[in-house]
């Protein structure tokens, strides 16, 4: 569904952010791209949904095709017409407003309005406190029900992809956990694709059928998400886990970072 080919993307003209990235969202599927903030994750999904101008970022070479169609040069609007959705990082909802406004600012690019009624009761299902609150101002829900706004927002559009920026960011376990089975959910009923950007590796391979590791705008190793969670350096670095018994010197640290391939 989405393909990237040799992408790189300069930052304010002067900072080389994605390095010749290459990487695939098949259909119906769950892809992470994970990686320590500032590694490039974020300009990734930015760089995807066109809003280039806004952040100061140049596509300097590569393509971004969406089924087929190379979607480099469009402008934010014409992108989520053609079904991607984006939520961003920080959740941005429309404080001022009510939830039900949120959705009904988010339903502006389906094509039929009498479907927006239909693609409300379907957010409900999976988001029922919002139905509850629907009269309610955005702003004076919880940081979680802030987040399933926005999610539910994106799914009015009635996409084929859905980015997702770093969900679990500042939110309870117990409510990430909630947040990312929806997901799963919505990704194997509804057949939406998922691209997830999350620093939490851990939350994010146990719905993922793919992931991404990046480091300072490279893909230094992908893989399927069982492959991943059983890399011995992975599990240390990024998920934090160690063999029983085992101690990390700082020259143990320094020996993995020599041996990982893709410094050299």
């Amino acid at each position: 569904m989405l393909k990237i080919a040799n992408l790189e993307v300069t930052y304010n003209d002067v900072v080389l952010a994605l390095k010749g990235i290459s990487l695939e969202v098949p259909e119906r599927k769950i892809v992470a791209l994970l990686g320590a903030n500032g590694a490039g994750k974020t300009t990734v999904i930015n760089t995807i949904s066109g809003i280039r101008k806004t952040s100061n970022l140049i596509v300097e070479d590569g393509t971004i095709e969406f089924e087929l169609q190379i979607i480099n040069d469009k402008d934010p609007h014409q992108i989520v017409l053609m079904g991607i959705s984006q939520v961003p990082e920080g959740r941005r909802i429309f404080a001022e407003l009510t939830v039900e406004e949120n959705l009904l600012i988010g339903s502006y690019a389906l094509s039929n309005r009498s479907a927006f009624s239909a693609k409300r009761a379907l957010v409900f299902q999976y988001f029922p406190i919002l139905q509850a609150r629907s009269k309610q101002s955005a702003g004076y829900l919880s940081g979680g029900e802030q987040q399933m706004l926005a999610i539910a927002r994106a799914l009015v559009a009635d996409p084929k992809l859905v980015m997702l920026d770093e969900p679990s960011l500042g939110l309870a376990p117990i409510t990430v956990k909630e947040i990312f089975d929806i997901i799963a959910r919505i990704n194997n009923q509804e057949h939406v694709a998922i691209l997830l950007v999350e620093q939490n590796a851990n939350v994010a391979l146990s719905i993922a059928d793919y992931g991404y590791i990046f480091e300072n705008g490279r893909v230094v190793m992908d893989g399927k998400h069982e492959t991943l969670r059983e890399n011995k350096d992975i599990r240390e670095f990024y998920l934090g886990l160690t063999e029983v018994g085992t101690k990390k010197s700082f020259r143990d640290v320094k020996h993995y970072r020599r041996r990982k391939r893709w410094l050299s």
